[in-house]
C-alpha cells in the first residue's frame, strides 16, 4: 500500500472509527453506533489506510480484525477517546441547565434495582436527568461504544469476551429458579408419579428462553436429567415474556430470580423453586473506565451496587425433593 505524499495525518474522527470497528467487529454495527452509512465507514476506512500507507483491518468473512499496526493505532486511541470524554463532560458542567446520565441496561435490575437506585442518587444530585434504556447485552455495550450511554447494567457472562475498555463492578449474583404456576404447588413433592395428571402436564410443558450456546446447552442437559418428559411448548427471546406465560398455566420455565420480582415481592400468580443448573448469572455495572473515579458517575455506581447489596430476595422454594440429582446435598 502506498504512502500518501506528505506522510500520514490522522484526525479524531479517524481514531473514533478505529476504536468503534474494532470494539464492534462488524462495520455494519460500527456503522450504526457511529450514526454513518456502511458504504460511508468503508470509504473512511480505506482512506485512513491510504493515508498511514498500511492495512489497518483483515477482513475475514461477516468480522474485521485488527492487523499488528491497528492494534498499534487502537492501543493509542484508546486513552485520546478517554481524554476526549472527561473534556466533554467538563464541558458540559458549565453549559447550564439539566445535566443528562444514560443508563441502558437488561429488563430485570432496569426493573427491580435502578429505580430504587436513581431515587437515592436524586437525593444527592437533584440536577442531574437520566436517559433509560432497557436493551439486550449487545445492544448495551453497542450505546457504551457509541457513547449514547454512560453506565451499562448486564450478566458479566453475556459480555465477557466484548467489554475491552470497560470496568466492571460486581452488583448481585443473580440465581436461576424453576418457575412454575402457582397452583403447581412442589414442596416436599417426591416423586412425579404424586402430581395428577393435569399437574403433570403443566410441569412437563417447557417454555425456554433462547440463550448463548453456553447457556442452552446447560439448560437443555437440566431438562434432559431433570424432567426427562419435558417437551418444548414456546420459546422466548426475553425471560419476562417466558415468566408471563408461566404465570398464564402454560407450562414453567428457567429463570433468574430477579426476572420474576416486583419490589421486594414475587410476581403474582407463580411460585418460585431453586435449582442446580449451576448457571452463573452475577450482574455488574460496566462504565468507561475513566468513569470508574469521576464525580457524579461514581456516585451513581456505588449507590447502584448499595441498593444491589441490600436487596431483599423474597421466598424462594427449596429444591423439590424429586427434582434433586443423586447424591444432592451429601
Amino acid at each position: 500500500m502506498t504512502k500518501t505524499i506528505g506522510g500520514p495525518h490522522l484526525t479524531l474522527h479517524q481514531l473514533r472509527v478505529v476504536w468503534a470497528v474494532a470494539h464492534a467487529g462488524t462495520v455494519s454495527r460500527a456503522a450504526k453506533q457511529l450514526g454513518l452509512s456502511q458504504p460511508s465507514l468503508s470509504q473512511q476506512i480505506a482512506k485512513l489506510e491510504a493515508s498511514i500507507g498500511h492495512q489497518v483491518f483483515e477482513r475475514r468473512a461477516a468480522r474485521m480484525t485488527l492487523t499488528e499496526i491497528g492494534t498499534f493505532l487502537l492501543d493509542r486511541a484508546e486513552p485520546v477517546m478517554r481524554e476526549m470524554q472527561q473534556l466533554e463532560d467538563g464541558l458540559s458542567g458549565f453549559a447550564g441547565g439539566t445535566r443528562t446520565i444514560g443508563i441502558a441496561g437488561i429488563s430485570s435490575p432496569v426493573r427491580v434495582l435502578l429505580p430504587q437506585a436513581l431515587r437515592r442518587f436524586h437525593d444527592q444530585y437533584p440536577d442531574i436527568g437520566f436517559d433509560l434504556h432497557e436493551s439486550s447485552p449487545s445492544d448495551v455495550l453497542a450505546m457504551l461504544y457509541a457513547r449514547r450511554a454512560n453506565v451499562g447494567i448486564v450478566a458479566a457472562s453475556s459480555i465477557a469476551q466484548a467489554s475491552m475498555g470497560f470496568v466492571q463492578v460486581p452488583l448481585l449474583d443473580d440465581p436461576y429458579v424453576l418457575v412454575v404456576p402457582e397452583a403447581l404447588k412442589l414442596d416436599g413433592v417426591t416423586s412425579e408419579d404424586r402430581l395428577d395428571a393435569a399437574q403433570r402436564a403443566i410441569l412437563n410443558n417447557g417454555i425456554h428462553f433462547i440463550y448463548g450456546t453456553q447457556h442452552q446447552k446447560r439448560i437443555e442437559a437440566w431438562y434432559e436429567t431433570t424432567l426427562t418428559n419435558h417437551r418444548v411448548v414456546a420459546q422466548c427471546r426475553s425471560f419476562e415474556v417466558a415468566v408471563a406465560m408461566v404465570r398464564a398455566g402454560l407450562g414453567v420455565c428457567l429463570a433468574p430470580a430477579l426476572s420474576c420480582f416486583a419490589g421486594a415481592s414475587v410476581l403474582g400468580g407463580i411460585r418460585l423453586y431453586e435449582v442446580t443448573v449451576g448457571i452463573p448469572r452475577p450482574l455488574v455495572a460496566l462504565v468507561p473506565s475513566q468513569y470508574r473515579h469521576l464525580a457524579p458517575y461514581s456516585a451513581l455506581i456505588d449507590t447502584l451496587r448499595e441498593v444491589a447489596q441490600d436487596q431483599v430476595r423474597p421466598k424462594i422454594g427449596p429444591v423439590p425433593p424429586f427434582l434433586k440429582p443423586s447424591g444432592y446435598g451429601r
